[in-house]
């Protein structure tokens, strides 16, 4: 991945089902991707399945899959590639909300109804129209957040490092689709809907939709476990997160149903 050519000012640009994704921040996945991102701007993904759909060269666009034209929500990808090379009108506005699409499906898909919000008090999150390049996170993949958001995690990262604590990204924003792939791979190693749920929100319901929230980690630790609540990292979010903007969102017998994660924090200034 090509890190070192991807500004901390890129966006990701969303539509209901596809992402457009700066080409150098996308991993190649064969020697015909790596020559194909290195001559592309920018990549339309699927986002149900991540697959690469068009790339946007000098020469034009070119379609990566067959039948381009029949993709579900490539026109909407489109008109947005097309708004985006073109001349720029000033400083971008905060990002706005995408429509919830596919809700019910999706929850139908789990054998869920829509009694799921009334029994957790979980309420609907939208995914933004475009995101900011919050750095990355400890897999090196791209963290994606609300620019409010990837300002303030950049600034929380700082005051810590300042202190002598390493904090680490562990994800931030996810899609309603990658959220469903969450549970269908968990599903595939004989996890039940009911067990899954205690750790993941449904699809639709997930702090990490909206941009900004992101699960934390610290060198050395696994990510995602209770032990983190052990380390001088977790002591210093504790102190310090809520006058950057965060906050622990699932404490201990949370109304949610949602196991304890001291993991989880959320901007929400």
């Amino acid at each position: 991945m090509r890190t070192n050519l991807a500004p901390l000012h890129a966006r990701l640009l969303n539509t209901a089902a596809v992402e457009l994704w700066p080409a150098p921040l996308l991993r190649a996945r064969s020697n015909g991707d790596a020559r194909l991102l290195a001559r592309a701007r920018t990549v339309l993904r699927r986002k149900r399945d991540g697959r690469y759909l068009a790339a946007a060269l000098d020469a034009g666009l070119m379609p990566l899959v067959p039948r381009l034209a029949d993709e579900p929500g490539i026109d909407q990808a489109l008109d947005l590639l097309e708004t985006q090379e073109g001349p720029r009108r000033g400083p971008a506005q905060p990002p706005g909300e995408l429509p919830l699409h596919g809700l019910r499906e999706r929850l139908e898909a789990l054998g869920l109804d829509d009694g799921y919000a009334t029994r957790t008090g979980l309420e609907l999150v939208a995914e933004p129209e475009w995101l900011l390049l919050a750095g990355f996170d400890r897999y090196r993949r791209p963290l994606w957040l609300r620019p409010a958001a990837a300002r303030a995690w950049q600034a929380l990262r700082t005051a810590a490092a300042a202190d002598g604590v390493t904090l680490e990204a562990i994800s931030g924003y996810r899609s309603h689709d990658y959220q469903l792939g969450i549970f269908e791979r968990k599903l595939a190693r004989g996890q039940a809907v009911t067990q899954i749920l205690q750790v993941n929100a449904a699809p639709g319901y997930s702090e990490h939709h909206g941009g900004d929230a992101l699960d934390i980690g610290t060198p050395g630790e696994p990510p995602a476990e209770a032990s983190f609540e052990a380390t001088p990292a977790f002591a210093w979010l504790r102190a310090h997160a809520a006058a950057h903007g965060f906050a622990m969102s699932y404490p201990r017998d949370n109304p949610h149903g949602i196991v304890y994660e001291p993991w989880h924090w959320r901007f929400s200034r």
